[in-house]
């Protein structure tokens, strides 16, 4: 069967439900081993962590077989492989599932590295199996009402679009680890890729990041991190003029999360979970749907594209585009010069 993809893909026996692994321990990991677990068309083979005692200990909670990742991979009769783990170790664990002839679905970012990215995506190609890189930003209530409403304000001109989480003290996690998470913009590749859904490709990306460390036993003085912030200017080949910030950590003290969209006959203000429509005729209140259920969204469209050749909402070309910019955005932060497309 030929998939509605943006390469050919072998389907799964259509007369057996898709047995699928999942490799992490963590929450999307949970989350998807009990949306999988729930709908007969998937079978859960087991899941696979790097900490046995934790993975064993999920493994229990969920009713599910726990494995070292090599163990999994290896399972007779397995269809697909949900690679949900450090960020560090995406690429590694898809090239291995790819290499099996295994259907991938991978939380963002694909890696960490936009080569090797690049060669997963050729590689996903010649297996004739999907690679689908999971971008859950893009069904929430916020997406969904930036762009149904992008066309009440006229032209896109300007955009800001900021995320500032509070931890403190910051956790001893992966995620506070530059060597496990990445650049942040790439680790949190979402920021980016929202803004290349809505407006397109981009020109030039300049950046500017900042880094608090704090050092851990065993680690490079530089790796562990009490709080990032990192700012980004895109200019779009459309016109549009973005800055996006990101930041996190124990040295921020007031959480945010907005975007603003300007534009020549209007805005567009969120803010939390709340919309603005702003216009001559003054300021209307935007319905912004909730974020439950999108792992769910996602997990089901990936069941309609493999058994029903239905296309997904998102394409892997786009998350690498998205991690394109991601990448200029790190070259520029590191050197200190505007990065061309």
């Amino acid at each position: 069967m030929v998939c509605h993809h943006q390469w050919d893909i072998e389907s799964p026996d259509p007369a057996q439900p898709i047995a699928v692994g999942i490799m992490g321990t963590g929450y999307a990991a949970k989350i998807r081993a009990t949306v999988l677990g729930e709908n007969p068309q998937w079978r859960v083979v087991g899941l696979a962590g790097r900490d046995r005692d934790r993975t064993q200990a999920l493994g229990t909670d969920l009713g599910v077989t726990a494995y070292s990742p090599e163990d999994l991979l290896a399972q007779p009769g397995l269809d697909l492989v949900v690679v949900t783990t450090v960020n560090a170790n995406h690429g590694h664990w898809v090239r291995s599932a790819l290499e099996r002839g295994l259907h991938v679905v991978v939380d963002y970012p694909l890696c960490l590295d936009l080569a090797e990215a690049k060669e997963l995506m050729a590689l996903a190609q010649r297996q004739r199996r999907l690679l689908h890189v999971e971008h859950i930003e893009l069904l929430g209530g916020l997406h969904q009402s930036l762009k149904a409403h992008l066309g009440s304000i006229g032209t896109p001109r300007f955009v800001r679009y900021g995320t500032l989480s509070v931890d403190r003290p910051a956790p001893d996690r992966w995620t506070y680890r530059r060597s496990q998470f990445g650049f942040p913009f790439m680790g949190a590749l979402s920021r980016i890729h929202r803004l290349t859904d809505a407006f397109g490709p981009v020109a030039s990306v300049s950046c500017q990041a900042q880094f608090w460390p704090l050092p851990a036993p065993g680690s490079p003085p530089d790796d562990r991190f009490r709080t990032c912030l990192c700012t980004a200017q895109l200019f779009f080949t459309s016109g549009v003029l973005a800055t996006v910030t990101y930041g996190k950590g124990e040295a921020l003290w007031r959480a945010e999360r907005y975007l603003d969209v300007q534009g020549d006959e209007g805005a567009l203000r969120f803010e939390g979970d709340e919309g603005t429509l702003i216009t001559a005729a003054g300021e209307t209140p935007i319905a912004v749907a909730g974020r439950r259920g999108l792992f769910a969204q996602d997990s089901q469209g990936v069941l309609d594209l493999l058994r029903h050749n239905k296309p997904l909402y998102v394409q892997p070309q786009a998350s690498l585009y998205a991690l394109t910019v991601a990448d200029a955005a790190r070259r520029s932060a590191e050197t200190g010069q505007v990065q061309v497309l």
